[in-house]
């Protein structure tokens, strides 16, 4: 992330995100969750969040996803501002990916039909909704498990469901909230591993928020908040060693 200029940038070095001292408040200011951040993601980057349970980092994730309004400041996507959307949840549909730490799959519905559920938006065609689904799955090793529900795969199985899921409509952009937090070490290591290999074969765009460190060195850039405020952004070497 670089710091912001008052020079608009040229069309081909607009980032896909950047803020400009973006707060977000709740209970009329009395938790003031970010603080004046300010930053850029560009495009195929794999940037990781980290710093404290409090500090902010899933707020950004939720603003960054427009899942929240900032109550300050500026966000903008492909320099469009994220507030100014006029259909938030087309932008989540076509644009964004989410992975979250409790997975949050509907539990009566089989890893088929949660997959296909980011698709309503996108495609018409139950037979191609079923198609994409049936092949994401497959990537991830899960073609044996297509027709259970949630409640009969293991939390391992559950993320890889997931993370199919949120690449069900071909995003530009994944958000990624804790993803290995509810998992054992070895899960971990398999999730974690499936995420740089997407990200850096398919040249998505990652923002991966994190308590734990040595997952955070796997990214190319890692950025600690604390109190609401970013305190630093660094580039890093990926290590290749298990988190």
């Amino acid at each position: 992330m670089n710091a912001h200029t008052t020079n608009p940038p040229a069309a081909d070095t607009v980032p896909v995100y950047e803020a400009v001292d973006l707060k977000r408040e709740y209970d009329d200011g009395a938790v003031r969750a970010l603080r004046g951040v300010s930053f850029r993601i560009e495009s195929g980057e794999f940037v990781s969040v980290t710093g404290p349970s409090g500090c902010g980092k899933t707020t950004l994730l939720q603003v960054l996803g427009s899942l929240e309004k900032p109550t300050g400041g500026v966000i903008r996507y492909r320099g469009q501002s994220l507030a100014d959307l006029p259909d938030p949840a087309a932008y989540r549909a076509r644009e964004i990916g989410f992975v979250f730490q409790s997975f949050q799959l509907l539990p009566t519905f089989t890893s088929l039909e949660n997959v296909q559920i980011p698709m309503f938006e996108t495609i018409s065609s139950p037979r191609e909704r079923i198609a994409r689904a049936t092949e994401l799955l497959t990537s991830m090793g899960l073609e044996h498990r297509m027709n259970h529900l949630p409640a009969k795969l293991s939390g391992g199985e559950r993320q890889r469901v997931a993370i199919a899921r949120s690449l069900a409509n071909r995003p530009a952009v994944l958000l990624a909230d804790e993803p290995t937090g509810n998992l054992d070490s070895e899960n971990a290591k398999l999730v974690l591993e499936l995420l740089i290999k997407l990200q850096s074969e398919q040249k998505i765009t990652m923002v991966l928020v994190t308590h734990d460190m040595g997952i955070a060195r796997r990214a190319s850039r890692i950025v600690q908040m604390k109190d609401g405020r970013v305190i630093s952004s660094d580039l890093v070497v990926p290590s290749h060693s298990s988190p």
